[in-house]
């Protein structure tokens, strides 16, 4: 219903309301984690993505679009990815298969409109593709999954042989840069921009609050974090999906070099003006921020929004996860899932102690108007104003 509502006050924004589909401006880009960075809600993605992650589409929904246009295939059949089921259930319109065209025929915030299987700019064709419907979907799901027992065989071919030719180095840890940011015997938690992070985040703000853990972010987890209220302590990554607003935060910035040294994310670093240290390692990003935390004495690891599952590492287009088993076994004894901590961790004040103390407080006021002169008008003037809840307070009982 709200998107339904949504998509009517953009038609008559546009002046469009006679025309069928929907209407927004276009937003396009080839990389769809840098267009969730400019997409406002109504407007139309145009994006050139195949094999549409469950994590993009989120983002997608997220920030309120209208309607998806693919110019690649959303669904190739490689291995069941969740993210077009994500946006057909949400009901967002998605056109798939528009062709590259697409992309080079619409400018950036042109009023478009989105019928069926075409997209329009005024009343000229754009381009056409294929309505992916709940059903198409499904079915593709389906063959996806007959055929993924090839993907499995490939991926863990690809982790076997990286464990071993790298795995010296994971396992002998890294050399750790030198940071103002201290962790020793204190808890991190580290934060990735993948599944479920903005409730694994929302779970753990008593745990935050409480623990006041070191809040390490890779690359777009710096934005999560900033959008969750909170302000990173420390932002690793090769910076390649991280918002120029989180780097310049005052977060301090580790930037992931290949083994070789080589530091593409070190560029825009220092064009930005801003101070930064490297870490040469293989492996990802995530892996680089959970054994700093590790090597710099953390005494708990809380991972959110971690990448470990078969589907998750081929969502990010990974052909193995061998960093990541390594990691976890060398981190293994620290790291904790976000869930077990949302279960496990209660607040050191329970309920019945608080209600305690709240009586207590109220029991000492009550005792210090008491003693001054005006205290017996100062208790007469309360008591008349909670007379009222205190009526409503004993109906409930009768």
């Amino acid at each position: 219903m709200k998107l339904q509502a949504r998509r009517f006050a953009s038609r008559r924004r546009a002046g469009a309301s006679d025309l069928p589909g929907v209407v927004g401006r276009a937003r396009l880009d080839r990389r769809t984690k840098n267009l969730t960075r400019r997409l406002r809600p109504g407007e139309i993605a145009i994006i050139d993505h195949v094999d549409l992650d469950r994590v993009s589409a989120e983002s997608l929904l997220h920030c309120q679009v209208a309607a998806v246009v693919n110019a690649a295939e959303c669904i190739t059949g490689r291995y069941p990815n969740l993210g077009p089921a994500l946006l057909i259930e949400a009901g967002v319109p998605v056109l798939d298969q528009v062709g590259p065209e697409a992309l080079n025929a619409v400018s950036e915030g042109q009023l478009v409109r989105l019928d069926g299987d075409t997209l329009y700019a005024g009343d000229q064709v754009i381009a056409k593709g294929t309505v992916l419907t709940k059903q198409a979907v499904a079915d593709a799901m389906t063959a996806a999954r007959e055929g993924l027992s090839a993907q499995i065989r490939a991926f863990m071919a690809n982790t076997v042989e990286y464990i071993g030719r790298d795995f010296e180095e994971l396992i002998d840890g890294i050399r750790v840069p030198k940071l103002r940011t201290r962790l020793d015997g204190r808890h991190a938690l580290v934060v990735a921009r993948g599944y479920r992070h903005r409730e694994d985040l929302a779970a753990l703000r008593g745990y935050i609050r409480e623990f006041k853990p070191v809040l390490v972010a890779v690359d777009g987890g710096a934005d999560a974090l900033l959008e969750a209220g909170y302000r990173p302590n420390l932002i690793v990554g090769d910076m390649d999906s991280v918002s120029d607003r989180a780097l310049t935060c005052g977060a301090e910035i580790v930037v992931h070099a290949y083994s070789d040294g080589r530091a593409p994310g070190q560029e825009r670093v220092t064009t930005l003006g801003l101070d930064s240290v490297s870490v040469a390692a293989t492996g990802t990003s995530e892996d680089v921020a959970l054994l700093l935390a590790d090597e710099l004495g953390a005494r708990l690891i809380v991972a959110v929004g971690m990448h470990f599952t078969l589907v998750e590492f081929l969502d990010k287009g990974r052909p193995g996860m061998a960093s990541a088993i390594l990691t976890r076994m060398r981190v293994g004894d620290k790291i904790v899932e976000p869930k077990g901590v949302s279960r496990l961790y209660q607040s050191r004040v329970s309920t019945p102690w608080l209600v305690l103390l709240v009586l207590a407080a109220a029991a000492a006021l009550v005792v210090a108007a008491a003693a001054i002169p005006a205290g017996p008008i100062f208790l007469r003037l309360v008591g008349s104003q909670l007379y009222p809840f205190w009526h409503w307070l004993t109906g409930l009982f009768h």
